[in-house]
């Protein structure tokens, strides 16, 4: 194994993390942004993807913050590893480029959100705590270009199981879809943010989809949402 391991701060209380990059001086730099956090614990830095896939089997940490491009096992294969594994880890890909096709892939693939290389540190901090809540992390004008670019389903057929959601679950899985978070979406319609989760859960359950990435994504391809679509459209 090349992975290293560290008792930073009190993991009891913690949100655990396991950090894998192909380059160490990354995976230090990250790890130093995270455990200057008391409420954050890195378990393990990975160096390649097979080992990231091995530390987050033995750890089991609330969040995989892993990069694309990795000796033996790039992230998408990682990530897919530890999706299929069952795992209530959820993964975070952290990458080079905001245009870069293996992300979308790596949502795909069952990732809970994207972060770029250069994100400030407050963003990664907030990024980390976010998914390890269950939220999703989509940077809105990443997430465009993304859709725009690698998501060509404006023929589709709705998928069965969308066109049994209700037709408040359509209009709020409409609004997941541009990118909305729960705050906005419960502002947006003058309802409750208790409903407005409640409505989330529903669908994700309906979809049988992990979290709100994976809605996003099943919108797009199924011809359900389309970039430029007016939000509550449907």
């Amino acid at each position: 194994m090349t992975y290293t391991t560290g008792a930073g701060n009190d993991i009891a209380q913690a949100t655990t993390v396991v950090i894998a990059d192909d380059q160490p001086l990354v995976c230090a730099g990250f790890r130093a942004i995270l455990e200057s956090q008391p409420d954050i614990a890195v378990l393990a830095e990975a160096y390649d993807g097979a080992d990231a896939v091995a530390a987050v089997r033995t750890h089991s940490p609330d969040v995989a913050m892993l990069d694309i491009r990795m000796p033996r096992l790039d992230g998408i294969e990682a990530t897919r590893a530890i999706v299929a594994a069952g795992l209530r880890t959820r993964v975070l890909v952290v990458t080079t480029f905001d245009l870069d096709e293996y992300v979308f892939a790596a949502l795909q693939a069952g990732a809970s959100g994207f972060l770029l290389k250069d994100v400030l540190r407050d963003q990664l901090v907030s990024g980390v705590r976010g998914v390890a809540a269950g939220e999703s992390l989509l940077a809105p004008s990443i997430t465009r270009r993304l859709i725009e670019r690698y998501v060509h389903a404006t023929t589709a057929e709705h998928h069965p199981r969308i066109d049994a959601l209700s037709t408040r679950e359509k209009q709020i899985l409409s609004l997941v879809a541009r990118g909305r978070s729960n705050a906005e979406i419960a502002a947006e319609l003058f309802i409750s943010l208790t409903t407005v989760k409640s409505h989330v859960a529903s669908i994700l359950t309906k979809l049988g989809l992990r979290d709100r990435v994976q809605a996003v994504v099943m919108a797009y391809e199924t011809g359900f949402a389309r970039p430029g679509d007016a939000a509550g459209s449907r």
